[in-house]
């Protein structure tokens, strides 16, 4: 709690400095719209106002609506901080993803390039937990609950719980020893990945890596959270010079038992009750595939190259990379001479979700339909040229130059730390409020409009335009002509 309370109140005197430069600023200003230099105005996505300062170097942001209050500074591509004391959340960043500090109530995680972090917080005993790591050498966990701490340094000693994917790890000196546990089943590894043994419930295995291994498990029974008992499928699975040959039936004691085996390279087969395949010389020779659950029938000469599938469930015609068409009844993949260019479709009630792909992300057209609600979101995407998005409620915006959000699309630490550096052309409209923003180089040109009103600002203000219901009036060099312009309404809000 000390680390977390050193970060929040660090944050905060941060956050409080940049409010006090922003406030000297608006007050120093005789104008609020001096184009790169210094510019404030409402924000027309969400409620709330933005101060532009030095181009893209450094802005405030204050979103006041009815699911957040947030408020955001950030010195792109330095650094970043945003709070809303509604929902008691905070973040920083710094150096994009260098140092990273996340909170949500008591939670938090503190991280430097995402390997040396500490974390903290309640858990759903209301215990404090909390973290330190130095990946992939550290693992530190303290607790007031003992059973819950645990220290690790790879590789000479330690032991995790609910970490690297496994519920409790231990180990001496890895790869020499290792112990993971995951649910009830328990694998000693010695000399890891050579030698392991495992047992669980009904269950017992060992192998010898890359050798030989066998492992067997009984029918067994356990207990949902109704407090009904329901049956755990039992197995058996053989290994001998792997990968030349395995043997594995799964499903044991169940209704859908499955029967697969392969001898590298000469065959391998699939039988079940709900599907037979056969695979000859593979990987360059033939599977057969006949799907009685999807009601298929499917060849592959070799497959997954060229395909052929014909049935209720399923029809597909592939020739890769020349050709492919693939449909179901709730899905449609088409591609022709990859990648060069690439449709898919999953049709879901009431989802109906479409995108269109040219040479993987150099173009993508994304329309995502609810087909209840008949509203759509769409985005479009040329790399590295621009990116547009409309939402479901018709909010939309244009972004020219963005080298990143094609390839990271909707992330909020892009779009604070990194977008503000390159988006030279920015176009935003919000029917529902019936206003509209466009700006140019950092509002080097910049017009707004709302219900009635019109403004617009060149050349760092020199020239500015209004017009609304009380008249209309332009300064030129800061010398009004004509009715003179009302003052900015962000300022006096």
């Amino acid at each position: 709690m000390l680390l977390s309370r050193f970060f929040r109140q660090w944050f905060r005197r941060l956050a409080l400095g940049m409010v006090l430069t922003t406030f000297a600023l608006s007050v120093c200003a005789e104008e609020t719209a001096l184009g790169p230099l210094y510019h404030q105005f409402r924000l027309t996505l969400d409620s709330g106002h933005r101060t532009e300062v030095a181009g893209p170097l450094y802005y405030h942001e204050e979103i006041s609506d009815e699911w957040e209050q947030l408020r955001t500074w950030a010195l792109p591509p330095i650094f970043s901080y945003g709070l809303d004391e509604d929902i008691d959340r905070e973040f920083f960043d710094f150096a994009w993803k260098g140092v990273t500090y996340r909170r949500y109530g008591d939670e938090w995680r503190f991280q430097i390039l995402q390997l040396f972090s500490f974390a903290g917080g309640g858990t759903q005993v209301d215990t404090n937990v909390h973290r330190f790591t130095l990946f992939p050498l550290l693992f530190i966990q303290r607790s007031p609950i003992a059973e819950k701490n645990y220290t690790a340094l790879v590789p000479f000693y330690g032991h995790l719980q609910g970490r690297l994917f496994k519920e409790r790890s231990f180990f001496v000196m890895f790869p020499i020893y290792g112990q993971t546990q995951r649910r009830d089943v328990v694998t000693d590894n010695y000399l890891y990945p050579v030698f392991h043994l495992r047992h669980g419930n009904g269950l017992s295995g060992w192998q010898v890596w890359p050798l030989a291994g066998h492992e067997h498990k009984e029918l067994t029974w356990s207990t949902n959270k109704w407090g009904e008992g329901v049956p755990v499928a039992g197995h058996k699975k053989t290994f001998v010079l792997w990968p030349f040959f395995g043997d594995a039936r799964t499903g044991l004691g169940t209704t859908n038992s499955v029967h697969e085996q392969y001898c590298i390279p000469f065959y391998s087969y699939l039988r079940s009750p709900m599907r037979d395949s056969t695979s000859y010389l593979w990987p360059l020779g033939v599977t057969i595939t006949k799907d009685r659950e999807k009601q298929f029938h499917e060849l592959g000469v070799p497959w997954p190259l060229i395909v052929f599938a014909r049935g209720p469930g399923k029809n597909t015609d592939r020739v890769w990379p020349f050709y492919s068409k693939a449909t179901n009844a709730n899905s449609t993949s088409d591609w022709m001479f990859w990648p060069v260019y690439k449709h898919n479709r999953l049709y879901n009630p009431p989802l109906d979700r479409e995108r269109t792909r040219i040479l993987f992300f150099l173009y993508s057209d994304t329309i995502v339909r609810n087909l209840e609600q008949r509203t759509s979101a769409r985005q479009i995407d040329l790399w590295p040229l621009f990116t547009s998005k409309r939402s479901q409620d018709n909010k939309h915006r244009l972004q020219i130059l963005a080298p990143l959000e094609p390839y990271l699309p909707n992330n909020p630490s892009v779009e604070r730390n990194l977008s503000p550096l390159w988006s030279i052309w920015r176009s935003e409209s919000n029917p529902a409020q019936k206003a509209t923003s466009q700006s140019l180089l950092w509002n080097l040109y910049r017009r707004d409009t709302r219900d009635e009103s019109r403004k617009c600002s060149l050349l760092f203000g020199l020239f500015q335009y209004h017009s609304g219901p009380d008249g209309r009036g332009w300064r030129l060099f800061y010398v009004p002509f004509g009715h003179d312009m009302p003052g900015d309404d962000t300022a006096s809000r």
